[in-house]
């Protein structure tokens, strides 16, 4: 049995995965899923488990577990750093600590202590005012030189991303700590001068002194963040990289300082020829000022990671043309309104989404779709907001504006994808669980070895390489091995016109090997035609276009709206219905002139029990092994007569298909359409298979069995009937030239809505998941080499120990080198 249960006080996966094990350690329980984001914990159980023996699995803990819906109180989270400039947005972790959790300003976070990242905002942008640098007071709308003067125009209060703010005061910061750390430095190393020329201006107890009144700045300003966000994990036990370091750090401050004021209570091993007490200072110093040299260089390395999104909010245009009352005039984007005719003039960028009404032009639409030859738009075409037009201007009527456009979906479905979690990451979160207190574990081990085995002095060894192994260590890389690949790779698929909704799907889509796709709108063109239209002895074709395009002016499917487009341009006027019903899968009926008629395919005039006259069926048949649509049209019980309607293969569809069973892919076809249509299209673009008469069940159906088969199975389709089997397939695929409903069931969009476009998912995500081991594989190998070396496993064969400064070096460019691997996603070549 399967029980569903509430779970309150869980804040990240570290709070999921331990509900999650506590409850699974239970006699009973089979297996427990718990859901983070909707708070939910589902426990199937051999027989129920009663609930107070679940409430005592989490009793010693934080988390309470409720039988029904419980409405937590959320309880406030530990403190945020809040930066000075209290900058407004979106902020999230890279390391993705709580999942998707957002928050509305710049700090730390409260896991694990990194500082925030910024998310591109979609939100249209300010109109951009100039000055003159010479004289304030000269405001302009538009650069130009200034009247007064003559010096050009500057824009005015250009507004700095709060990932730029934190890279400029963290670059300051690193140049405070490196003026008082350089001397620190030299004054520590003049030791290995012969005669220590440094001696002889001043003894080394004044020396100490000075390295101690030049560390302060250093700890107590420039990096002072380190010891606040190492001090906060060890309050709330999410112990981090920051815990390391600041244990590390802080032990080699405090300790010099201890032998500063209180000589003598260390022992002679401690002390240099002079009586003084050997200081850290420098050690300190140098590993803060190094750790803060990472931060700074990861600071800017995040800027571009999310570089994709920063070049989609850059196609916003802030003005367009409105036309109103025979005038045309400049305003601002957030003006327009659904309706508003707009004029878009030769090179300007769209500003929304919409339909040309007046005019033609070729489109240039490479930053959406990824293709980058421009189309040709005509009247009734549609345009997207941030595309660019070519020579000639155009009148076009906005449909869809704000954060309704394309444009706009994209740049938050990116948003959204970056912030998941991919199912990989579970490996790297569970490691990471255990890092630091085996860290800690480790670093006093060493001690005690150093402190048994080492030479003399062995109480200085074991304090430095103690401090070695802490330093050293980095679960920060760790944790942004599988985020930062996430990030680059959504950002590049969304360059392609490949839009992923989360990263589970950019993982799986790797393991794909059965793709379903439908007809109509995915392998065709999507844009039905009427050839010819046949009727019988009693009824004329023009009776027929008549009947099918009154019938068909209430629905909204291609092919409805390709024979009310044909009755329309061969003058045939429709006539009123009563009774109009959609048959899902098969056709519509109505009641016409009191006559009852039917519109749909063979299924429906099988269901409808519709009497077939052989010679109609004949023809039809004919037609359909041409690999034409041919919906039938009967009244009061009897074929009366069909319409042909071809739907052009895409040109990209066959190459598409070939380009995915060399992938491993095996490619069905699954369609409404008749048998005979079905196969003429399965054998012209040599499908591994293909299904006919297909009602919305039907695929869902299919979808199950292949599942049940074992098979991992990705589904693409552009219609409201490929909705079930969208939501249902591993991977839902989705043409973007196809309905809202299909779009929203599915975990990936096709922005062209090509099936080219899967072969580049497929080839992005196998590019990711490549790049996602080579960072676990670089974190994970790091840490196991560095930790042991730092502890001085070389010492007893080589003779070589680890300094605690070097160990600061390597840990600082463990977790940059994981974000530049990351970033060769952006250059990587994708599909064909």
């Amino acid at each position: 049995m399967k029980k569903e249960y509430t779970v309150s006080g869980m804040t990240c996966t570290g709070c999921q995965s331990h509900v999650q094990q506590a409850l699974q350690d239970l006699a009973g329980v089979q297996h427990v899923t718990v859901d983070l984001a909707n708070k939910k914990a589902a426990i199937e159980m051999e027989d129920e488990v009663p609930f107070q023996e679940l409430q005592a699995a989490l009793q010693d803990s934080k988390y309470k577990i409720h039988e029904g819906e419980y409405k937590e109180e959320l309880a406030p989270l530990p403190a945020i750093r809040k930066k000075k400039d209290n900058k407004k947005g979106t902020f999230y972790c890279p390391m993705h600590c709580e999942g998707e959790k957002t928050y509305d300003q710049a700090g730390d976070c409260p896991v694990c202590g990194m500082d925030l990242v910024e998310e591109a905002s979609n939100s249209t942008a300010k109109d951009t005012q100039y000055t003159c640098p010479m004289h304030p007071e000269v405001i302009k709308d538009e650069p130009g030189s200034c009247p007064k003067c003559g010096m050009d125009l500057v824009p005015k209060d250009v507004d700095e991303s709060a990932e730029d703010k934190t890279y400029h005061k963290l670059l300051k910061k690193f140049w405070i700590s490196c003026v008082f750390t350089i001397p620190i430095f030299l004054i520590a190393m003049s030791d290995m001068i012969p005669n220590n020329p440094v001696l002889d201006l001043l003894p080394m107890k004044v020396w100490n002194w000075i390295q101690f009144g030049l560390s302060l700045p250093v700890v107590f300003y420039a990096t002072w963040m380190f010891f606040e966000r190492a001090y906060r994990s060890i309050v709330t036990w999410h112990l981090n990289m920051f815990t390391l370091v600041g244990i590390g750090s802080g032990v080699a401050w405090f300790f010099s300082l201890v032998g500063l004021l209180i000589p003598d209570v260390f022992p002679a091993q401690f002390k240099t020829e002079s009586g003084a007490v050997h200081m850290y200072f420098e050690a300190a110093t140098v590993i803060l000022t190094l750790v803060l040299l990472g931060q700074l260089l990861e600071a800017r390395a995040h800027s571009k990671t999310n570089s994709a999104v920063k070049e989609l909010l850059k196609l916003a245009p802030n003005k367009a043309i409105i036309i109103k009352d025979g005038e045309e005039r400049e305003i601002a984007i957030d003006e327009i309104q659904v309706g508003d005719m707009l004029r878009v003039k030769p090179g300007d960028k769209i500003p929304v989404d919409g339909v040309i009404t007046e005019g033609k032009s070729t489109i240039d639409e490479s930053m959406i779709s990824g293709e980058p030859i421009p189309v040709d738009k005509a009247v009734d075409d549609k345009v997207s907001s941030g595309t660019i037009n070519g020579k000639e201007s155009f009148v076009m009527k906005a449909e869809k504006v704000g954060s309704d456009t394309l444009l706009s979906q994209i740049i938050d479905m990116v948003n959204s994808a970056s912030r998941s979690k991919a199912p990989i990451q579970q490996l790297a979160d569970k490691i990471s669980s255990y890092f630091v207190p085996v860290v800690i574990g480790i670093s006093v081990l060493t001690f005690i070895a150093w402190m048994i085995f080492g030479p003399e002095p062995r109480l200085v060894y074991a304090f430095v390489n103690a401090i070695a192994v802490l330093i050293i260590a980095c679960p920060c890389a760790l944790g942004l091995a599988t985020p930062m690949s996430v990030m680059v790779g959504v950002g590049k698929g969304a360059e392609l016109g490949v839009l992923i909704k989360n990263a589970e799907a950019l993982q799986k889509m790797n393991q794909i090997d059965t793709l379903i796709i439908d007809k109509t709108g995915t392998v065709t063109e999507g844009k039905p035609s009427v050839e010819q239209v046949f009727g019988s002895e009693s009824f004329s074709d023009k009776e027929i276009i008549q009947i099918v395009a009154s019938v068909n002016q209430q629905s909204e499917h291609p092919l409805a709206e390709a024979t009310v487009r044909y009755a329309k341009d061969q003058g045939v006027k429709t006539a009123a219905i009563d009774g109009f019903e959609s048959v899902t899968g098969m056709g519509v009926k109505a009641t016409l002139d009191g006559k009852k008629v039917w519109v749909g395919n063979d299924k429906l005039m099988e269901t409808e029990a519709i009497d077939c006259p052989e010679a109609l069926l004949a023809k039809a048949t004919e037609q359909q092994a041409k690999g034409k649509t041919v919906p039938f049209v009967a009244v009061d019980g009897l074929l009366v007569g069909f319409v042909v309607i071809a739907d052009a293969i895409k040109s990209t569809s066959k190459q598409a298909i070939a380009d995915l069973q060399a992938l491993g892919m095996e490619v069905i076809m699954m369609t409404g359409d008749n048998q005979h249509t079905a196969k003429a299209v399965a054998d012209e673009l040599h499908l591994d298979g293909y299904h006919a008469d297909c009602l919305p069940q039907d695929k869902q159906d299919k979808v199950k069995e292949l599942q049940a088969a074992g098979k991992i199975v990705a589904m693409a389709g552009d219609g409201i009937n490929d909705a079930p089997a969208l939501a249902l397939a591993d991977i839902g695929i989705a043409m973007g030239t196809g309905t809202d409903v299909a779009i929203q069931s599915a975990a990936i969009t096709l922005v062209k809505g090509d099936l080219h476009g899967i072969v580049k998912a497929k080839h992005l995500s196998q590019a990711v998941m490549s790049n996602i081991k080579q960072n676990l594989f670089f974190a994970l190998g790091y840490n196991t080499l560095g930790v042991p070396i730092a502890a001085g496993v070389l010492y007893p064969v080589f003779g070589v120990l680890l300094s605690p400064m070097i160990a600061a070096v390597a840990m600082s460019f463990s977790s940059v080198s994981v974000i530049g691997n990351a970033l060769r996603l952006r250059t990587k070549r994708v599909g064909k």
